[in-house]
């Protein structure tokens, strides 16, 4: 950064965690690593309720390193870890690292000047998926594919705008206009934000150069639990936010519903047997065709899963929303409440720049950020 040091905007990292003993050395040791001025950050885990080792882990690391610290959240979910780290926090940007994320020694740096080059109110790198032994290698394959998942952030590789980007870096200011995460929501929190943001004017760029590692899941089971949450909570969204949908979220439920209305329909006609086989013959040929070129020469095995972990993400995410249509029935007409704000605290943490007798910080709206970096 070609500015004194002084003049570096504060950043408050926020991260998530709920049984995270596995991952969340390395997302702290790769936070607490940035190329970035040490006394210009600090680290805030929130955690939620966790079994495992977690939080001895993190407590571990904060009598090491007074930037860490740890708060908990008893509703245990990511909306509201986010909301309460965010509070909590005394940065004039905020981003989010998740504990089974690891950040490049640039990330917040690259952040940082993004922000101010673009002026966006969200900016966020694509998501980089790490594997491990074979079916979790093949979700990675897969989740990195435009046939896999379709939004922009899982396989984009130029700078543009997008609907939303993994983690996120925020100007504290961008959050004071939307507001916060959506508590009610379990999955899918971070699409109806940036929904918001976008909204209200606001940009939301994907920058490759904001580089991370994601752990995706390993198992058969893992996988399709969160693809069925994932379209059992964009329901919701949709009820909220009609235009955040596109036609590619449709494409799944519209599938799934199509072969289970043809497989009842068998049992009176012929006909729609012999569609139903015609429909699931297509979808495992084109499945099989796509898993195909992406396993390459890694043998029948890696071919077979990948193909296999293409089918659990389209028809768990299909399964999901239908299952969200009807547990969220009564949902589709009424008003919504405003999503929560930065001043719903119980205590108002001061800002970076704001003690006594100590010179106020930068100006970290989006001109502001321009000017002083």
């Amino acid at each position: 950064m070609k500015v004194a040091e002084r003049e570096v905007p504060f950043v408050s990292v926020v991260i998530p965690m709920r049984n995270e003993a596995r991952h969340i050395g390395a997302c702290l040791d790769a936070v607490l690593a940035q190329a970035y001025p040490a006394d210009r950050m600090e680290v805030i885990v929130v955690d939620g309720a966790s079994a495992d080792e977690s939080p001895t882990i993190v407590r571990a690391y904060g009598e090491r390193d007074q930037r860490v610290r740890l708060l908990p959240n008893p509703r245990q979910i990511v909306p509201t870890a986010m909301n309460i780290g965010i509070r909590a926090a005394r940065g004039d940007v905020i981003a989010r690292v998740d504990g089974h994320t690891r950040i490049a020694p640039d990330y917040l740096r690259v952040g940082v000047e993004a922000l101010a080059r673009s002026g966006a109110d969200n900016v966020g790198g694509p998501m980089h998926t790490v594997g491990g032994g074979g079916f979790g290698d093949a979700v990675a394959a897969a989740m990195s594919s435009r046939f896999g998942i379709g939004a922009y952030f899982h396989f984009g590789t130029v700078e543009r705008d997008a609907d939303t980007v993994y983690l996120g870096m925020w100007p504290r200011g961008a959050l004071e206009r939307a507001g916060l995460f959506d508590e009610e929501l379990v999955r899918n929190q971070d699409d109806e934000l940036n929904y918001r943001l976008r909204k209200l004017g606001g940009r939301v760029v994907l920058i490759p150069t904001m580089r991370s590692w994601y752990q995706n899941r390993q198992g058969v089971c893992q996988l399709a639990r969160q693809f069925y949450q994932y379209g059992e909570w964009k329901v919701r969204v949709l009820q909220k936010h009609p235009w955040q949908m596109s036609w590619r979220h449709l494409v799944p439920p519209v599938f799934v519903a199509t072969i289970g209305s043809l497989a009842v329909a068998a049992g009176v006609t012929p006909v729609a047997g012999r569609l139903t086989i015609a429909l699931v013959a297509i979808y495992v040929g084109v499945v099989l065709v796509v898993a195909g070129r992406l396993s390459g020469r890694r043998g029948v095995w890696a071919w077979l899963a990948t193909a296999l972990a293409f089918a659990i993400i389209h028809l768990a995410w299909g399964t999901g929303f239908l299952a969200g249509c009807v547990r969220f029935a009564g949902r589709w007409r009424g008003g919504e409440s405003p999503p929560p704000t930065l001043a719903e605290r119980t205590e108002a943490p001061q800002r970076r720049g704001a003690f006594a007798g100590e010179e106020a910080g930068p100006d970290i709206t989006p001109g502001g950020l321009r000017r002083v970096l």
